[in-house]
């Protein structure tokens, strides 16, 4: 069980790593006002497959520790769902293919924004929140 909980928090440091790479990347995108590249593309796909297998892990630690362990207590709830939205905003951007360079860039960037943003607050919902 605790190898799970270990995968889960190792694979958010991966995520905030792409993520804050991204942000500058599609950050320098907008304001040089670049075309959406096979690079973009990867760093969005990087961090969506990301988000997805840290989704699918922390649900299974969820479900195992919980059943496993005597509850759920609600912190789990509001980090499962904060996490969840992350998620699905990640994954905005895929959307987003029939608009201008510029304009995806903004979008895209904003959006990995949103995602670090909600996964920020959502390990500080944990008890321990980023020491952990």
């Amino acid at each position: 069980m605790n190898i799970i909980l270990i995968t889960h928090s190792a694979i958010r440091w991966l995520i905030v790593a792409v993520a804050v790479i991204a942000a500058v990347r599609f950050s320098l995108g907008w304001l040089r006002g670049m075309e959406f590249g096979a690079m973009d593309r990867g760093f969005l796909a990087g961090l969506s497959g990301l988000m997805d297998l840290q989704v699918l892990v922390g649900f299974i630690y969820f479900v195992w520790n919980g059943v496993g362990s005597g509850g759920f207590p609600p912190y789990r709830f509001e980090h499962l769902l904060l996490m969840l939205v992350a998620a699905l905003v990640a994954h905005l951007p895929a959307r987003w293919k029939n608009i201008d360079g510029r304009t995806r860039f903004r979008r895209t960037f904003l959006a990995v924004l949103g995602v670090l943003a909600l996964v920020f607050v959502g390990v500080s919902r944990l008890p321990g929140g980023w020491a952990r």
